[in-house]
C-alpha cells in the first residue's frame, strides 16, 4: 500500500525537528536513553516520518527483502529518533575520520552543490570543528557502540581504513547490512563505478558518476597549520586513542591495527 503524505507539511516538519534535536539538547536525550525511554521524545510528526521511509522503501527497494535504504545524515540525534519510529529496522554505520583531516577539510572553500553553485559550504573554524567531532562521534559511540547497546546492528570504520582497501571494507558493510557483496561496483580493489543516487545534501563529491579511483586524501599532514593541529589534537585527546589515532602528527597515514567493539 503507497504511504499517504499529502497531509504532510515538509517545512513545518523540518523546522520542528530541527528544534526537537538541538546538540544543546543531548545530554537530556542520554539520559532518557539510559533510562529505557525512548532518546527523542514522541512528536506527532513522527507519523509522517515513519510514512516517509516506508514510501522510499516502497519506490526504491520494489519489494526486495534484502533492500537496504542508505540515510546519510550525520546527526546522532536524529538516528536515535529514526531507531524509535515503527517499521524503521536500524543499522548504525559509524564512520570516523582524524579529527584534524576533519578539520583541515571543513576549512576548504567548496561550492555547496557543485561548481556551477554560488553558494559555500559552511566552514567551521578549527575550535569548532574540533568539539563537533568529538560530540557527534562520542554521542554516537555512547548511544550505539559496544555489543550491549547494539548487538549486530553498530559498525565502525574509520576513513583511513576504507580509502586503504576500498574493497574489502565496502564488502565489510555490507555483510553487516546482509546485502550481497558479490554485487559490489568494484572493478579492481581500489576503484568503484559510481551511478547517480538521490542524496539532496553533502559533499559536492557526491554528483560524480562512472569509474572513480579511490585515494586517500592526506594533504592535511603536511598543510594543517601547528597551532591549528595542537588546538583539534588538545580538544579530542581523549577519543583520538580511542579510535586508534596517534597524538603527534604522522608522518604517514596507514590502516587502524585493531577495532573497538
Amino acid at each position: 500500500m503507497r504511504a499517504d503524505l499529502t497531509d504532510a507539511d515538509p517545512a513545518g516538519i523540518a523546522a520542528r525537528l530541527a528544534q526537537r534535536l538541538r546538540l544543546r539538547g543531548l545530554p537530556a536525550l542520554l539520559r532518557r536513553e539510559r533510562r529505557g525511554q525512548p532518546p527523542v521524545a514522541g512528536h506527532p510528526d513522527d507519523t509522517h516520518l515513519a510514512r516517509l521511509y516506508a514510501s522510499i522503501a516502497e519506490h526504491a527497494l520494489a519489494g526486495r527483502s534484502d533492500g537496504v535504504i542508505v540515510d546519510s545524515s550525520k546527526l546522532p540525534p536524529y538516528g536515535a529518533l529514526l531507531g524509535s519510529l515503527p517499521g524503521i529496522d536500524l543499522y548504525v554505520l559509524h564512520v570516523v575520520r582524524d579529527p584534524r583531516a576533519t578539520a583541515y577539510s571543513w576549512r576548504r572553500r567548496r561550492p555547496l552543490d557543485g561548481p556551477a553553485d554560488d553558494q559555500l559550504m559552511s566552514r567551521p573554524q578549527v575550535g569548532k570543528a574540533a568539539l563537533l567531532w568529538l560530540v557527534w562521534n562520542t554521542a554516537t559511540v555512547r548511544l550505539w557502540g559496544g555489543r550491549r547497546r547494539a548487538p549486530g546492528r553498530y559498525l565502525r570504520v574509520r576513513y583511513e581504513d576504507f580509502v586503504a582497501d576500498p574493497a574489502g571494507v565496502t564488502a565489510r558493510i555490507a555483510g553487516f547490512v546482509g546485502a550481497n557483496p558479490a554485487e559490489l561496483p568494484f572493478p579492481t580493489p581500489a576503484t568503484v563505478r559510481l551511478t547517480p543516487t538521490h542524496s539532496v545534501a553533502g559533499n559536492p563529491s557526491r554528483h560524480r558518476t562512472g569509474l572513480v579511483d579511490v585515494v586517500a586524501d592526506t594533504e592535511w599532514v603536511g598543510r594543517l597549520p601547528t597551532r591549528a593541529y595542537a588546538v583539534v589534537t588538545g580538544l579530542t585527546a581523549v577519543a583520538l586513542t580511542r579510535f586508534g589515532y596517534p597524538l603527534r602528527r604522522p608522518t604517514a597515514i596507514s590502516p587502524a591495527t585493531r577495532q573497538e567493539g
